[in-house]
């Protein structure tokens, strides 16, 4: 591939950003450009429709939408542009997010978009990763290194409490 990968990550509201961050962090672990936008399917549905229209020409690979409440902007987003979108629902007071979730995963036949969980912007990360690696074989190359690194974790993470059980409980 001769390109660097790009995901468009659009939110809703400048206060959904410290649940974003996490996702910026781990896709630019990956060496994958990202472009974070504010903007609103209700207060600026022309300007969401633009930035999901204009993404393929400048390059983006997948779009990541973080949305609360009636959480509409990913699947507008997904109406305007023929590439994946990732939707992460935000939790809200209200109804604790699963009003964002259901609007997320019950988009109508001929718009999907994928939904991680709650606040999932890791997920999301990795989702636009491995949507990529499908065609890119680094970025898969750095996703199965990234999931050998998940194993190792748990793996000294078993060791170390088995270490301390030992410790504590002999017989156990």
């Amino acid at each position: 591939m001769n390109k660097l990968p790009r995901v468009l990550i659009v939110m809703g509201s400048d206060s959904d950003y410290p649940i974003i961050e996490p996702c910026v962090k781990l896709l630019n672990e990956f060496a994958v450009i990202t472009e974070v936008r504010i903007c609103s399917a209700h207060r600026t549905p022309d300007i969401a429709a633009e930035l999901a229209r204009s993404a393929e020409a400048v390059g983006v690979d997948v779009i990541i939408a973080a949305a609360g409440k009636a959480a509409a902007l990913p699947g507008v987003l997904a109406a305007h542009t023929p590439l994946p979108v990732i939707g992460i629902p935000i939790m809200s007071d209200a109804l604790g997010g699963l009003d964002a979730l259901l609007s997320i995963v019950q988009m109508p036949p001929g718009v999907p978009v994928a939904a991680v969980a709650l606040n999932g912007a890791e997920n999301a990360a990795l989702l636009a990763v491995q949507i990529i690696a499908v065609r890119d074989g680094v970025m898969r190359a750095k996703m199965k290194e990234y999931k050998a690194g998940l194993v190792r974790k748990i793996e000294q993470k078993d060791t170390a409490l088995q270490e301390n059980l030992r410790k504590l409980y002999p017989l156990a």
